[in-house]
């Protein structure tokens, strides 16, 4: 497994702006905890996706599709938690059980040499 640097800060780049968009356009008694979440939740999605190259070109490209998937997840999840009130149990549990399923696939994967 190797980081690749560049990517890496171009994927932190990506998840600051999307993170300052959620700071933008949504104002309510939640809104450090979407931001923030929001922009850690990105940024472990798209570091998978832009930064890590694993041995096997197979097991990168795994790794990447799955990645992906699980960033636009997040995103539109994020996108729908900014237009409505909700509350911090609700989003914490939800965003807390996509994050921990997409490393999970993501780890057995990588375990998996595919």
């Amino acid at each position: 497994m190797r980081i690749d640097y560049i990517k890496t800060l171009i994927s932190l780049a990506v998840s600051a702006l999307i993170a300052y968009g959620f700071y933008s356009f949504h104002h309510s008694e939640n809104s450090q905890l979407l931001i923030w979440t929001s922009f850690v939740e990105l940024f472990i999605s798209g570091f998978f996706v832009l930064g890590l190259r694993f041995e096997l070109n197979r097991t990168t490209t795994n790794v990447r599709v799955v990645s992906i998937i699980y960033f636009l997840v997040l995103l539109i999840t994020n996108i729908i938690f900014s237009f409505f009130s909700f509350s911090q149990q609700l989003f914490i549990i939800i965003n807390g059980l996509i994050v921990l399923t997409g490393v999970l696939i993501v780890y057995l994967l990588i375990k998996a040499k595919q």
